[in-house]
C-alpha cells in the first residue's frame, strides 16, 4: 500500500509533477465553495491555484452538501489531489492546493455557517448542479414545496440546501453588521447570477421581507460561464495516477486541456486576480452563456441519450461514428447557432470546430451515462430554450427534437434490448410511472411526458410544431432503434 498524498509528501514527488508554487500555510480564506466536487476541482480551484503565490487571502473552504466521500478523500491529503489533464498527447500530472480544509455540512453545519459568516470570505461559489438551486427548472423560480425548502424555512439554523445555508449566513451578516458576501453560481443555469438572485431573494422574503429587500439590493450576483469536460474519475485512473506520483491520491480528478470562464465582474468586497490564470471578466455574461449551454451541452445532452441507446459508452465512442458526427454537426450549425447573438470578436466557428475535436478525445473516457444524469433539470437549458427560439421564427427543430425524443425514450428506463437503465434523476420515479402507464406506445409516453410543466412548460405541450417533432421521432426511436434513427436522420 503507498503511503497518501499530503503536504510531506509535495517534496518526494517526481519531478515532472507540478506542486504550489506558494506557502500553504501562509493562505487564508476568503472563498467558501458549496458542491465541492470534480467539475470544481478541475475549474475554479486551478484557477484559484494559479494565483495565489500573488494573493494569498483567497484559500477555499469546501463544503459537501450531501455525501461525505469528497472529505473522506481529501481529509487525509491536507485537501490536497492531482489535477490530471488528458490528451491524445499524453497525461499531465499537477498538485493543487487551493482547497485547505473540506466540511460536510450534514456533519458540521455549524461550522459551515460559522466560516461563512467569518468577515473574511468574501466569496460564495456554487457548483450544485442544477437540481441544487431548488428551483422550477422551467421558470427559474423558487419551489417553494421542495422538501429541503420547506425544511429549511422550518429549521433556519440547521440548513440542508444551497440556499437555505446562504440565507442563513447572509441573515447572521446583517446581524452582526458585517456587508454580505457574494454569490457566484457556477452551474449551467440560464443567466445564473440573476437565476440565483431571484432564489435568494424569495427565501429571504419568506424568512423576513426585511431581508428579502436586503438581499435584493444589496447581494450581488455576477453571472458566470464555466467550460471544461471531466468525466468521472475512475479505479484505474487513481491506479495510473498512483503509479506516476508514487503515493496513492483517493480522488483525483481527470479532464480535457481547454478550460474556459467568463465572468461579469460586480464583486463589491473584491476577488482574486483570476484574470492572471486566464479567466475573462465580461460586463455582460449572457451570450457565452447561450453558446456554452446550447453548443456544448446541448450536444453532449443529444449525444448522451442517443449515444447511450445506441452501445456507445462515452461520448468519444460515439463521435466515432461518423452518423453522429454529421448529427452533432448539423444540430450545432442549423439549429443552434442561428439562435446566438455573439459580440463582436467571439469566433463562433472556431468554437464549434474545437467543440467536435475535444468530443473526439479518447483519452476522457467520459460516459454518456454520466451526462444523461438529471436531464429533467438539463433539458430546459440544454435543448427547450433553443427550441422556442427557433419556434419563435418559424424555424425547423429535427435534431433538437430527436433529442428531447432520445430522452424519453432514455427514461423509460428499459433499454433496446430490455435490459434496465439506471436513471438518475430527481424526478426518476415519477418519470417512470408515466412510462409505465404509457404501455410502449411512443405517443402516450410523449403525451404523457409533455404534461411535467417543470420541464416542458405551459407553451410547448400546445405547439404542435413541437409535439408532432419529438413524438415522430420517439416513434422512429421505438421502431427502429437510436442508432439506424441517427443514421438514416435528414434534416426537414
Amino acid at each position: 500500500m503507498r503511503k497518501r498524498l499530503n503536504e510531506a509528501a509535495l517534496s518526494s514527488l517526481p519531478a515532472g509533477i507540478r506542486r504550489p508554487d506558494y506557502d500553504r500555510s501562509a493562505v487564508s480564506t476568503g472563498i467558501v465553495h458549496l458542491g465541492v466536487g470534480a467539475f470544481h476541482r478541475a475549474h475554479q480551484a486551478v484557477y484559484t491555484d494559479d494565483v495565489l503565490a500573488a494573493d494569498p487571502r483567497w484559500g477555499i473552504v469546501a463544503a459537501s452538501l450531501r455525501s461525505p466521500d469528497t472529505f473522506e478523500a481529501l481529509d487525509p491529503q491536507q485537501g490536497l489531489y492531482t489535477l490530471s489533464v488528458r490528451s491524445q498527447e499524453g497525461e499531465a500530472l499537477r498538485v493543487i492546493g487551493a482547497i485547505r480544509r473540506v466540511i460536510v455540512a450534514p456533519r458540521a453545519s455549524d461550522s459551515l455557517l460559522d466560516v461563512m459568516t467569518n468577515p473574511a470570505t468574501r466569496i460564495v461559489t456554487l457548483t450544485v448542479t442544477e437540481k441544487g438551486y431548488c428551483h422550477d427548472p422551467a421558470t427559474g423560480a423558487l419551489n417553494e414545496k421542495h422538501p429541503d425548502i420547506v425544511h429549511d424555512l422550518t429549521y433556519l439554523k440547521i440548513p440542508r440546501s444551497a440556499p437555505g445555508f446562504i440565507i442563513e449566513a447572509l441573515r447572521r451578516r446583517r446581524a452582526a453588521g458585517d456587508p454580505p458576501f457574494t454569490v457566484l453560481s457556477c452551474d449551467n443555469l440560464p443567466s445564473n447570477g440573476r437565476t440565483v438572485n431571484r432564489v435568494l431573494t424569495r427565501m429571504a422574503e419568506l424568512v423576513d421581507p426585511e431581508l428579502g429587500r436586503f438581499v435584493a439590493e444589496q447581494v450581488s450576483c455576477p453571472s458566470t460561464m464555466v467550460d471544461r469536460i471531466v468525466p468521472a474519475t475512475s479505479d484505474q485512473d487513481r491506479e495510473r495516477i498512483g503509479q506516476a506520483l508514487g503515493v496513492q491520491d483517493a480522488w483525483p480528478v481527470v479532464t480535457e486541456p481547454f478550460t474556459q470562464w467568463v465572468i461579469e465582474d460586480h464583486f463589491p468586497l473584491g476577488r482574486p486576480p483570476w484574470e492572471k490564470a486566464g479567466a475573462e471578466f465580461v460586463g455582460n455574461v449572457e451570450p457565452y452563456e447561450h453558446m456554452k449551454l446550447r453548443l456544448l451541452n446541448g450536444s453532449h445532452s443529444t449525444l448522451a441519450y442517443l449515444g447511450y441507446l445506441s452501445g456507445y459508452e462515452t461520448v468519444a465512442d460515439a463521435m466515432g461514428d461518423p452518423s453522429f458526427v454529421r448529427l452533432i454537426q448539423g444540430l450545432m450549425d442549423d439549429e443552434v447557432a442561428p439562435t446566438l447573438h455573439m459580440p463582436p470578436g467571439a469566433d463562433l466557428s472556431s468554437y464549434k470546430r474545437a467543440l467536435i475535436e475535444r468530443f473526439k478525445n479518447p483519452a476522457l473516457k467520459h460516459r454518456t451515462w454520466q451526462i444523461a444524469m438529471d436531464g429533467s433539470q438539463k433539458l430546459p437549458q440544454r435543448l427547450l430554450g433553443t427550441v422556442r427560439d427557433r419556434l419563435l421564427v418559424n424555424a425547423p427543430i429535427g435534431r433538437l427534437s430527436l433529442g428531447v425524443a432520445a430522452w424519453m425514450r432514455y427514461v423509460t428506463g428499459v433499454d433496446e434490448k430490455g435490459a434496465p437503465i439506471d436513471v438518475r434523476d430527481p424526478m426518476a420515479p415519477r418519470l417512470r410511472e408515466l412510462a409505465e402507464r404509457s404501455e410502449g406506445s411512443a405517443e402516450r409516453l410523449a403525451r404523457e411526458l409533455f404534461a411535467v410543466r417543470e420541464i416542458f412548460g405551459d407553451d410547448l405541450p400546445q405547439d404542435p410544431r413541437f409535439t408532432t417533432a419529438v413524438t415522430a421521432n420517439l416513434t422512429k426511436l421505438y421502431e427502429t432503434g437510436a442508432k439506424r434513427t441517427v443514421a438514416e436522420f435528414r434534416p426537414d
